[in-house]
């Protein structure tokens, strides 16, 4: 969720929480947005964030890579307004 522009802009599904379901959503993402760089990207600190493949991929893509501190339980509000 893009949280400056409050809309969704990239997606993936699945009934598992793998690496490769936040991987195919933030490709969706950059695609949607036009390949943009600079981004700062914030999420928690869940296996699949700190993957090397999803980090690699950030990388990549030029993005700021941003985690809370361990156990923050804010980091999933700006999804519950939505």
């Amino acid at each position: 969720m893009d949280l400056c522009g409050q809309k969704i802009v990239g997606l993936s599904m699945s009934e598992r929480m793998a690496k490769e379901l936040v991987i195919n959503a933030l490709k969706d993402a950059y695609q949607q947005a036009g390949k943009p760089t600079g981004v700062i990207l914030h999420s928690d600190r869940g296996s699949q964030y700190c993957s090397n493949d999803y980090q690699d991929l950030i990388k990549k893509y030029q993005f700021v890579c941003s985690m809370s501190p361990k156990g923050n339980c804010w980091d999933n509000a700006p999804m519950e307004s939505f």
